[in-house]
């Protein structure tokens, strides 16, 4: 006798969308095995240079989740180092003050799905922007949260973060080292990414090498990499 699917399954199959989910940008294949691997795994820390694609992969593929029923809400959070997560230095109202924040993950969102796709999606409350901080407290569930800049949180906010980790949720960290704003870098918990996927299944690193913007891009970081060691 076979058993028939949970009421929830099929409901959820239902609610798919038919045909596959167009973006404005076409991932390369470097991308593509990334993206699998997002898939198949619970926390997922993106290593790579500035130009690498990591934000653009992670957020198109939280998108697709979202689009496909997967979760019900992106939740995009990025660490504000320079004032301390206190945003009541900059000047303006709350937009302004967060656009520092928000306005590199809007840009890369209408270039996936325009403008007017993203705004929707923001004022329905099915993606969330926002300071790291402002999401302590929470716990994600039926989410696909990805926390960006993340070798500006340290240690224990990675930590933190990590433990807000709910049912049917996925988390995914991108950054790069040598972009740290921390005055401590050792501070960082990005790096203990890599003790994690040996000693925890399911977390895994992925290290993204093609650059994506100007040719001149790579070799100046190489210099610039070269002298700081």
């Amino acid at each position: 006798m076979t058993s028939k699917p949970h009421t929830d399954e099929v409901y959820k199959e239902k609610r798919k969308p038919k045909n596959p989910i167009k973006f404005g940008i076409t991932l390369n294949d470097e991308q593509k095995l990334a993206k699998a691997e997002i898939l198949q795994n619970d926390v997922v820390a993106i290593k790579g240079k500035a130009g690498s694609g990591k934000t653009m992969l992670a957020v198109q593929t939280g998108l697709d989740q979202l689009f496909n029923r997967e979760v019900e809400k992106l939740i995009i959070a990025r660490p504000y180092v320079t004032a301390g997560e206190d945003i009541g230095f900059l000047p303006g109202g709350v937009d302004d003050k967060l656009s520092y924040l928000t306005s590199p993950i809007y840009n890369i969102m209408y270039d996936l799905v325009g403008k007017p796709k993203t705004e929707k999606l923001v004022n329905d409350g099915a993606v969330i922007v926002a300071p790291f901080g402002f999401l302590r407290g929470n716990t994600f569930s039926n989410c696909y949260v990805m926390i960006d800049e993340a070798q500006n949180a340290t240690m224990k906010q990675t930590e933190l973060m990590i433990g807000r980790l709910g049912l049917n949720s996925k988390m995914v960290f991108c950054g790069d080292m040598s972009q740290c704003d921390l005055r401590n870098k050792k501070d960082s918990g990005f790096d203990f990414f890599l003790k994690l996927e040996i000693e925890v299944p399911k977390v895994k690193v992925l290290h993204l090498e093609k650059n994506h913007r100007h040719n001149v891009v790579d070799p100046v970081l190489n210099v610039f990499s070269t002298y700081r060691d």
